[in-house]
């Protein structure tokens, strides 16, 4: 049990009810994914605090059916360990109708993160692949029906034991926990007097800033870092973006809780260079550490990891736009979850202490009129497709960014990690 986080379950609950889901009477909410999606996307037992704390609120507020889809990762790993080695095509196909059905009813969508990110790494990278590949023509036209937002949804955290004893090993389950619960409540301000009126403030902050950016229009967006030096083009009509999107209905919610980042969408075909991970990270079930890769006119060429480099390998054959990008995003090195100086081996935390990018789907979001195209014409303006996104953490206290203009001009937006600009300013 996480003692100290579940003190603040009242808070936090109201927080994803009212900033995350922006949530409105009479709408259904589900909790967790559906059998056949990415162990990542389970609702842990161990959150069942959490969840039950939700539940009630949700019903208080109006809403007529709180579905609740548990999982357990370990099943997961059972199967990887003993079921026959050609059966990894088959995953339960009946989600993806229940999927449509819930989209068309305009239910919300939460999803509790915190599994241990080392759960599958001593698995065969083919069997991870071969998982992976079939989930991801299972579900390719119904995830391209839900990256358009056509209903509210959030991903969170609860502080489980397996992930708190993989950020700190040195620690018994309780203490881990209790410490992982620490953070938490920093990173979320469950400790501030009004959470929700803080994150209210705080989003509109990160807006300001993203419209800023939007505002300067620039062409070719530059990194460079030991390890780094990466220009990535941006197509025309391309927006910058926070956490706080808008759905079909254009209500606006928080997708990602904690947020720190303003992000935007590359040319699938105007990314050069090389870039290297600052962070172990988590593609699916795999794990990865130490990746470098290079691209020529936006397609990886060249791939190196200390860990996880066959599985990135097969990754990025999945489909023509999984060796492209679909996502750059900015976060000061200064962000609270950066100063904490933990490697979190949790994706939504971590690429919250750094500037990232994200290999394949490419985010509609961030480029005019895209929820409203075609897939072929979102390729055309320049956007990626593909099954797959995987976020992966390149900023540094070192890394340096510029945008340069439509006349060839530099402008500098981050030095030694940190803003370069003020929002009012001209750059």
């Amino acid at each position: 049990m996480a003692r100290l986080f579940d003190e603040y379950l009242e808070d936090y609950a109201e927080l994803i009810m009212k900033v995350g889901l922006n949530y409105k009477e009479g709408q259904r909410i589900r909790i967790g994914a559906l059998p056949g999606r990415s162990a990542r996307f389970y609702t842990p037992l161990e959150a069942a605090p959490l969840v039950r704390e939700l539940t009630a609120r949700a019903y208080q507020m109006g809403a007529p059916l709180v579905e609740v889809f548990w999982g357990d990762p370990a099943l997961d790993l059972i199967r990887y360990q003993n079921a026959p080695k050609d059966s990894f095509q088959e995953i339960p196909t009946w989600a993806v109708d229940e999927l449509y059905k819930a989209t068309d009813r305009k239910d919300a969508r939460i999803y509790i993160g915190g599994s241990n990110p080392y759960l599958f790494k001593e698995i065969d990278s083919a069997l991870l692949s071969e998982l992976q590949k079939t989930r991801s023509e299972t579900f390719r036209e119904v995830n391209e029906y839900l990256v358009r937002n056509p209903t509210p949804w959030i991903i969170l955290l609860y502080p489980t034991a397996d992930w708190s004893q993989a950020v700190f090993p040195d620690l018994s389950p309780e203490d881990a926990v209790e410490k992982i619960s620490e953070y938490l409540v920093k990173f979320y301000r469950l400790d501030k007097e009004d959470p929700v009126q803080y994150w209210k403030g705080h989003f509109s902050s990160l807006i300001e800033r993203a419209e800023a950016l939007t505002e300067r229009s620039f062409q070719t967006i530059h990194l460079k870092s030991p390890g780094t030096d990466l220009k990535v083009r941006l197509p025309e009509g391309h927006l910058w973006k926070t956490a706080v999107l808008k759905d079909k209905q254009g209500r606006e919610n928080a997708v990602n809780m904690p947020s720190e980042e303003v992000f935007t969408v590359p040319d699938r075909m105007g990314v050069d260079g090389h870039v290297s991970s600052t962070k172990p990270f988590t593609m699916g079930d795999g794990f990865v550490d130490g990746l470098y890769l290079e691209f020529k006119e936006g397609k990886v060429t060249k791939v190196k990891a200390k860990t996880g480099e066959e599985f990135v390998k097969k990754t990025i054959e999945i489909d023509e736009g999984s060796c492209r990008l679909g996502e750059l995003a900015l976060v000061p090195n200064s962000s609270p979850i950066s100063r904490a100086g933990v490697i979190f081996h949790n994706t939504l935390l971590d690429e919250n202490a750094s500037i990232h990018i994200a290999l394949g789907r490419g985010i509609r979001d961030c480029l005019k009129s895209a929820n409203e195209m075609t897939t072929e014409e979102f390729l055309n303006a320049g956007g990626n497709h593909s099954t797959v996104h995987y976020d992966f953490m390149i900023g540094s206290a070192e890394i340096e960014v510029d945008g340069i203009d439509q006349d060839g001009k530099t402008h500098p937006l981050m030095r030694k990690g940190e803003w370069a600009f003020d929002v009012q300013d001209e750059i």
